[in-house]
């Protein structure tokens, strides 16, 4: 397989079609090696419009919603970013080569060694892996100019919102099977938000994500 012709053909063929137009995304995309953060297993789909399994039942953003968060949150040089759920680290590579730091949390273990890793071969300092449960909120006073939740949630926690800078922006994907929507919040004042849904999708759920309260009758 020629792997900078399938790169190419990824960004051309699946990403920019999905109105993913701005070039600096489009360039990074280009840059960091996606098929580095594939397990062994599946490089071979690394460029595939797919999710791929990484194991716990987890898997990999398709390459086109990978791109798309990454150009609607609009990341910038002088950005503190939470992510959470790292996967794979490829996202959080992404962030990390446009923010000044990326904190990056995963419920599993593993991820976070195996990101950890990755993320040093590829010469990445700016990052701060913990392993922990975030789905409702993590604790971090300074707070962000970005988040981005990498699992969808049935009802998005308003401690993420809390933690947003003025001028933040949140990418969640908010709902349940088989129709979840794409939303970016963005903190326009002191305790303003406003949210603008995206486009519709379906991803598996973060572990231990907010749930309605059940009926009862």
């Amino acid at each position: 397989m020629d792997i900078e012709q399938a790169r190419y053909n990824m960004v051309e063929q699946q990403i920019r079609p999905w109105d993913v137009l701005d070039q600096d995304v489009l360039d990074l995309l280009l840059r960091i090696r996606r098929e580095d953060f594939v397990p062994e297993e599946h490089r071979a789909l690394a460029f595939v419009d797919m999710e791929i399994p990484l194991g716990h039942g987890e898997v990999m953003w398709t390459p086109k919603l990978e791109a798309r968060a990454l150009q609607e949150l609009d990341v910038r040089p002088s950005d503190r970013v939470l992510e959470v759920g790292t996967g794979s680290g490829y996202l959080t590579a992404l962030l990390a080569s446009r923010a000044a730091e990326v904190v990056s949390i995963d419920i599993v273990p593993e991820f976070t060694a195996a990101a950890n890793q990755t993320l040093r071969a590829h010469g990445i300092d700016n990052v701060v892996l913990h392993s922990g449960d975030a789905a409702r909120d993590w604790a971090d006073e300074a707070g962000f100019e970005v988040i981005v939740l990498t699992g969808s949630t049935p009802l998005l926690s308003e401690a993420f919102r809390r933690r947003l800078r003025v001028g933040g922006r949140l990418f969640a994907i908010v709902g349940e099977p088989p129709v979840m929507q794409a939303k970016l919040i963005t903190c326009s004042a002191p305790g303003a938000f406003r949210s603008v849904t995206l486009f519709e999708t379906c991803v598996a759920p973060l572990v231990n994500a907010p749930q309605p309260a059940a009926f009862v009758f």
